[in-house]
């Protein structure tokens, strides 16, 4: 029987490349995201690719009514998700916490901890209801660990890793597994969206050294997807080679 995974924010990074993995291994999938471009130019790639059948939904996670409804507008088959993969997240600015903008603050927390609980109330349900039933929160190294001028940021993950416990407190009686991933530095689209734009910025952040690539994370987001109905891998971090903590980075 075929599996069915909701991914958020699959329009680029590691929710693209988890797309794109799950669809190779013969999964449906529904994806999310805010840019319905990139999403029906995916689910296009994806179906000619992999004849496997893809439903896009183009909203925003911030949102809480506009993602309770567009969710809702699956029909019965579609809610039949195996696999909810909590991907969309982002970062904004890099101010010490005395110099923060709100408007920062409300964007990290809004997307990165709210955005979440939006989903995962409205698809929890429907999760209760599948076999083999699994939870997938995309955190941070961040969500480890707190780095000068990330403040924020870090609260933000440091909050989706303490959910991904509760989750798996409150979720195990329904056999729902719950396992989150927690990336150091991966190049994605994550850095220019940090500095605003600056590509040039951006791409200082992993110069002199090998990143990650998303297609890294979601090899072991696959793993940890594909493991036996009775094993849960519950906590992942996972970093490029040069990395060895937040701040600790050796550069070529």
């Amino acid at each position: 029987m075929r599996k069915t995974a909701l991914i958020t924010g699959a329009t680029s990074g590691i929710g693209k490349a988890c797309a794109t993995i799950l669809a190779r291994n013969n999964y449906d999938l529904i994806i999310t995201g805010r840019r319905i471009d990139r999403l029906q130019e995916l689910k296009l790639q994806l179906e000619r690719e992999h004849q496997t059948h893809i439903k896009s939904l183009c909203f925003d996670v911030r949102k809480r009514e506009e993602t309770i409804t567009s969710l809702n507008s699956l029909n019965n088959s579609e809610k039949k998700i195996n696999l909810l993969i909590n991907n969309a997240g982002l970062a904004v600015g890099v101010n010490p916490i005395d110099q923060g903008d709100f408007e920062d603050w409300d964007r990290m927390i809004d997307t990165n901890v709210t955005g979440l609980l939006n989903v995962s109330k409205t698809v929890i349900p429907w999760l209760k209801k599948s076999e083999n039933a699994h939870i997938i929160n995309i955190g941070s190294i961040a969500g480890k660990e707190v780095y000068p001028n990330g403040n924020i940021y870090c609260a933000s993950k440091h909050a989706v890793d303490a959910i991904s416990k509760a989750m798996r407190l409150d979720l195990v009686k329904h056999g729902i597994k719950v396992t989150n991933i927690a990336p150091g530095l991966v190049e994605t689209e994550f850095s220019n969206v940090r500095f605003y734009g600056d590509q040039d910025k951006a791409d200082q952040v992993y110069i002199g050294m090998d990143p990650l690539t998303p297609e890294d994370v979601a090899d072991t987001i696959w793993f940890c997807a594909s493991r036996p109905a009775h094993v849960n891998i519950a906590d992942v971090l996972i970093l490029p080679a040069a990395q060895a903590n937040s701040v600790t980075v050796i550069r070529k």
